[in-house]
């Protein structure tokens, strides 16, 4: 089991991080804080594996509780969680060693693939043996199937009408963000058929998504036409 640390000041995000987590069965969370500074104190004497940070917190953020691991000699993964998209804290986080970078909001899909990918590398590395080229780079790319295989896979069963009457719905509403259920009561479809069509729009380019975390329960995906 991997030994997951969640710091992240705003308490609805931490505990959606942590529903995300639990999915993964090799993810385990061994503790949760809401500030840089009890957590970097925590984690100074933890032998936690990972963990999911955020960026932005009053008293220490992000960036510099992970400085101040790396100049002790810890050498913990670290997924960034943040809201900064920006080319500075990006280059910082990077140079410091983090081993993925997630900009909020974001898809479940995307959080899954950051831990998949980790479990991956950490499974070959901590495995001792002698790699080839051909094997690290694979390993340097380890993700999840290739958009153009999921989108392979996905036409097989998509079917034009279902396609155009999506297409209709969302053209309909130019500029707003529509949930699923919206959708499927405009349309007559159920929301698991909203749900596959959507990711093969969103491969297609023709469909961009938000998540919505006002809803004071579980998130909801939203979603907009690229126009």
């Amino acid at each position: 089991m991997i030994k997951t640390v969640i710091v992240e000041d705003d308490l609805m995000v931490a505990s959606i991080n942590s529903q995300f987590a639990k999915r993964n069965p090799n993810i385990q969370i061994v503790a949760t804080f809401h500030n840089g500074k009890d957590a970097l104190d925590y984690l100074k004497k933890s032998d936690a594996d990972l963990v999911l940070l955020d960026l932005y917190m009053p008293d220490c953020t992000g960036l510099e509780l992970l400085s101040e691991l790396r100049s002790i000699g810890s050498e913990i993964d670290v997924i960034m969680i943040t809201a900064a998209n920006d080319a500075e804290h990006i280059n910082e986080a990077l140079q410091l060693g983090i081993v993925d970078y997630l900009i909020k909001p974001f898809q479940y899909e995307r959080f899954a693939q950051a831990l998949d990918k980790y479990l991956v590398r950490k499974k070959a590395i901590e495995s001792g043996i002698l790699f080839t080229q051909e094997e690290i780079d694979r390993l340097v790319n380890a993700s999840t199937p290739s958009a153009s295989t999921k989108k392979a896979e996905l036409q097989k069963g998509v079917q034009k009408k279902t396609l155009d009457k999506i297409r209709v719905c969302l053209s309909a509403h130019p500029g707003n963000y529509l949930p699923c259920e919206q959708i499927a009561s405009e349309t007559g479809l159920s929301r698991v058929t909203i749900r596959r069509y959507m990711n093969f729009l969103i491969e297609e380019n023709e469909v961009i998504s938000q998540i919505d975390y006002s809803t004071g329960g579980r998130p909801s995906i939203l979603y907009q036409i690229n126009l």
